[in-house]
């Protein structure tokens, strides 16, 4: 990955209002262990992941944003591939954060994505 790589983040329904993502979709839920989840743009496009995480993964997904890595990284959060699952995995390390920092950080990266829009979108 370098600094323009897009980092691809699938969107749960329930972090939608009025069409856009809220700042939850960006960052960990405690089960997460402080590492958010995401795809590595370098190695899959915005469409396939989506294909993936509704198909294989069977998980629920309106549709893909994007950050990249320079944007996680002037947020001090570190991005790195993680192929485990599966090959396109890669992570955003929210590690050694508080909540109040978490929730300050996730808002950034969600105004960055939502400035770039929806790069896949189901209806």
């Amino acid at each position: 990955m370098t600094g323009t790589t897009l980092l691809l983040r699938q969107i749960h329904p329930a972090f939608v209002q009025n069409g856009f993502p809220t700042s939850q979709a960006f960052r960990p839920t405690p089960k997460d262990e402080s590492h958010l989840s995401i795809y590595d743009g370098d190695r899959i496009d915005a469409t396939a992941a989506w294909s993936h995480y509704t198909t294989v993964l069977q998980l629920s997904s309106v549709g893909t944003m994007a950050i990249t890595v320079e944007e996680c990284t002037a947020e001090g959060l570190p991005a790195r591939s993680d192929p485990e699952p599966f090959p396109e995995h890669a992570i955003i390390d929210f590690s050694g954060l508080t909540d109040k920092e978490c929730q300050r950080k996730g808002k950034k990266l969600q105004v960055k994505a939502v400035a770039r829009g929806w790069l896949h979108r189901v209806n």
